[in-house]
């Protein structure tokens, strides 16, 4: 139930935003929280089911696994981060965390969907030039997964924490 209802609160995110600014896209920051606070396997599921069930508001297609595996990856990434102790729960940690992960895995991955799609033979200069051309966008969606997990990251943690305490989630 819970990991459903972060992936409920990452859709709405994405949708609710989308009306202002079509890139800035703040559910990546949802499912890192996730991974940190409820595991890998969690963050991966978050990610994949939020990929999955926000095409159905914004188009499902070819580049939907590409979506769920690239946010998915963002989720288990957090949670193996924390786990081994790279990343902590700390605000200034999340938003390097979040901001390199979108940076350097989730819009990478993104663009080679692109890739794939657009060119009918991928060279060097498709690849350069698909890669360029989503920098901008990614830099966008990198700046709303800092500015979601400055703002939103303490507060969800802290939530997540009393449920896990509460129901005796997540013991060894």
């Amino acid at each position: 139930v819970v990991i459903a209802v972060m992936c409920a609160i990452a859709v709405v995110s994405r949708a609710a935003i989308y009306l202002a600014a079509a890139n800035f896209k703040p559910m990546t920051a949802i499912i890192i929280i996730t991974g940190v606070a409820l595991g890998a396997e969690a963050g991966f599921l978050t990610g994949a089911m939020t990929g999955f069930v926000s095409n159905f508001i914004f188009g499902q297609g070819p580049w939907t696994p590409w979506q769920m595996f690239a946010f998915g990856i963002a989720g288990f990434l957090a949670g193996v981060c924390y786990r081994c102790g790279i990343l902590k729960k700390k605000r200034v940690s999340l938003c390097i965390f979040g901001g390199l992960c979108v940076m350097l895995i989730v819009g990478p991955l993104l663009d080679t969907c692109s890739l794939f799609f657009a060119s009918s033979e991928v060279t060097k200069e498709s690849a350069l030039a698909i890669y360029a051309t989503g920098l901008p966008v990614n830099a966008i969606h990198a700046v709303a997964t800092i500015v979601t997990l400055a703002l939103f990251s303490g507060p969800l943690l802290e939530k997540l924490d009393r449920v896990k305490m509460k129901y005796g989630m997540m013991e060894e």
